[in-house]
């Protein structure tokens, strides 16, 4: 029997990456701690990361290739699957062309930078543009809309803010280091914070709550916008100085005061103006806002583009406690780019921006592709580290188009719902049975933090890390010079290099360390003006609102109508729990115990009209769907509005989204303010 060992990494039950010790004795993990030096968590961990243990040792982990056959599930050799799989690709892309085949990465749970690396360099070799992923629900749409504004992407830093306000944004349940900060910050009278949400969270307790209407984030912030402008309360010089249209923007806010606009968000206007007066006349100011809960929708683009400029014209740009840039590791990784991807003709924003063009295609437009034929037929898909058959909106097309595929291979942890449509399913190895780099901390938290992952215990049966599988296949297929790798450790030192980081400065620093320090104050933004571009002319060139403007979507969000009367509340989708990460780790016996079913979550007034009490179920409909679900009544949730988390299998909220509603410059699909009904089950 060995001593108890105890290695220090980070976890990827999330996107955060906290610091985690990590204790084994014979080769098996015992126990999970926080690691107390870690600058994001500091020793704390939240249940999903107490649960490491049961994750990794779940009984249903795969542990084996499978093939599906007729009479089932069979077990395959590695050798097996990789034959298999390389006769195959090789046969769909000498009857249909290179572009037939596509991957889809994810992220949580598996090293998104190796998963990406690896995946284009082999569909570079293959000659397929088709990576999809994902950025086409997530964060990148922001990115885009910061780029766009400052020609680079700023990170807040609310640490060191005298004012946060939350924009969509519930830390308790999906940023556990941001919630401990902020539950102290409010202790002291002098700080402000302000939560702008159609649920009253935890946090919107402590400070002013804006209950908005799900979908009119924009109207607020331009009447926010309209209220510093016409009290003076913006920062005359750094606007004078470092902005450009803000003339432009001063006109356009006019239509926007927030008499005008507190019916259409539910806000009124007296709440709107002392928002505006506290935001601005407190500094430094943070607009932290949620993952997605801005940019999943019709107007996701302009959403984020108006919280940019609300900090760009109150001088909350390149300063302690502001948004500012983050210095980050410039891996030595390419991401090889062969032709144009799926959609981007339809989104050329999304593809390419001032020349900089970029690897991901829009995976919106991968069910029609795939049902149509149409530019070019999509016969072949892998899928690694993602569950799309759940994660993405209108499950029902997006399923038909996976069962449509002549070859679906799957690399997963887990038999996901995806997997179950595969024709080969492949076993990853877990984010602690392999070597990697934990280097998120810079565009998700503004530190500029690395941190070597390291192997804690051996692969759970026959798992590989995604490398090894991209590096097997490719060299199978002719394309071995592009994967000379043998090892975890090949792949890390590849991707230090460029960085004047090597793998034993990361092993000297087991707790990680901060590579560079911030700089604050501006030498000029990377915009074709030089300036931050209130005015768009970018977004103007290709025929978007050069300022931001709110459009309604199809389903009729911002006024009740005829139209509308017969799907009267508002559904809004995908609000976070704190014991799971999108579909996974439900089938974690401890965490399932704490949240055991999907609820929709509605007002106590909104169900009485239903007839409708706690806990029984209803029928949710829309134009595309009906799924059965429990009700929570909550006095916490908007009236008129009903939450439904995602990734749950049984009650699918994504049977009810419609994947061609779409934000018209990213191609993001409207998954937070759609019309639904509901009907009490007898």
């Amino acid at each position: 029997m060995t001593a108890e060992e105890v290695v220090k990494t980070d976890c990827a039950m999330c996107y955060h990456s906290c610091g985690l010790n990590v204790y084994v004795k014979d080769g098996k993990i015992v126990k999970v701690e926080g690691m107390s030096e870690h600058p994001l968590n500091q020793g704390e961990i939240c249940p999903r990361a107490q649960s490491i243990p049961s994750f990794v040792y779940a009984p249903d982990r795969l542990k084996y290739p499978m093939e599906r056959t007729e009479s089932g599930w069979k077990r395959i050799t590695w050798n097996e699957a990789l034959d298999k799989i390389a006769a195959k690709l090789t046969e769909i892309k000498e009857k249909y062309g290179p572009e037939a085949l596509a991957v889809f990465c994810g992220s949580v749970g598996v090293e998104n930078l190796e998963l990406s690396t690896f995946a284009h360099e082999f569909l570079a070799a293959y000659g397929s543009p088709n990576y999809i992923s994902v950025e086409s629900i997530c964060f990148r749409a922001r990115i885009l809309a910061r780029m766009m504004t400052f020609g680079m992407y700023p990170v807040e830093e609310p640490e060191k803010a005298r004012c946060v306000v939350l924009w969509g944004h519930n830390p308790d349940s999906s940023n556990m280091p941001l919630a401990n900060y902020l539950y102290k910050a409010v202790e002291d009278p002098s700080f402000k914070l302000i939560v702008v949400d159609p649920r009253r969270t935890p946090l919107a307790k402590r400070g002013l709550h804006l209950q908005i209407k799900p979908g009119t984030d924009c109207f607020l912030a331009l009447a926010a916008i309209n209220v510093i402008i016409n009290e003076g309360l913006y920062d005359a010089d750094f606007v004078k100085n470092w902005t450009l249209g803000f003339d432009k923007l001063t006109e356009h806010v006019k239509n926007y005061a927030p008499e005008k606009v507190e019916d259409i968000c539910g806000v009124p206007a007296s709440d709107i103006k002392k928002f505006a007066r506290i935001y601005a006349g407190t500094k430094p100011a943070c607009i932290v806002q949620g993952i997605n809960t801005l940019d999943q929708t019709i107007n996701g683009i302009q959403n984020s583009r108006a919280l940019a400029i609300m900090q760009a014209i109150t001088g909350n740009i390149q300063t302690p406690g502001g948004w500012t840039r983050v210095p980050r590791l410039r891996f030595g990784v390419k991401l090889s780019l062969i032709g144009k991807p799926m959609g981007a003709d339809d989104y050329p924003l999304f593809f390419e921006i001032w020349g900089r063009k970029s690897a991901f295609g829009q995976a919106m437009l991968f069910p029609d592709i795939v049902l149509t034929g149409k530019p070019y037929p999509v016969k072949a898909l892998i899928v690694t580290g993602g569950n799309p058959a759940l994660t993405m909106p209108e499950s029902k097309k997006f399923q038909e188009a996976l069962r449509k595929l002549e070859f679906l291979v799957v690399i997963d942890l887990f038999m996901s719902e995806t997997a179950e449509l595969a024709h080969i399913v492949l076993p990853a190895c877990s984010f602690l049975e392999k070597t990697g780099i934990a280097y998120d901390y810079g565009v998700c938290h503004g530190i500029p933090y690395v941190l070597l992952r390291k192997k804690v215990i051996e692969p759970m049966g026959e798992s590989w890390p995604e490398w090894k599988f991209w590096t097997e296949l490719g060299r199978r297929m002719g394309y071995g010079d592009r994967f000379p790798w043998n090892s975890d450790e090949d792949v890390v030192k590849y991707q230090l290099e460029g960085t004047g980081i090597t793998l034993e400065d990361l092993k000297a620093h087991p707790s990680g360390f901060f590579f560079t320090e911030k700089e604050y104050g501006i030498k000029g933004f990377g915009t074709p003006s030089g300036k931050i571009e209130i005015y768009s002319e970018t977004l103007e060139k290709y025929g978007y609102d050069p300022l931001p403007t709110p459009r309604d979507s199809p389903y009729g969000i911002f006024a009740e109508t005829e139209a509308t009367k017969d799907y009267p509340l508002i559904l809004t989708t995908g609000a976070r729990a704190i014991e799971y990460t999108h579909t996974q780790m439900r089938n974690i016996p401890q965490l399932r115990a704490i949240l055991p079913n999907a609820l929709a979550e509605i007002h106590p007034s909104t169900a009485a009209k239903y007839g409708v009490a706690d806990g029984e179920f209803v029928f949710v409909e829309t134009k595309k769907g009906k799924i059965k679900i429990k009700v929570k009544c909550s006095e916490d949730i908007m009236p008129g509005v009903i939450s439904i988390p995602h990734g749950w299998a049984q009650a699918n909220v994504n049977i009810l989204t419609d994947i061609s509603v779409r934000d018209p410059i990213s191609g993001y699909p409207e998954l937070k303010a759609l019309r639904c009904r509901i009907k009490k089950i007898e």
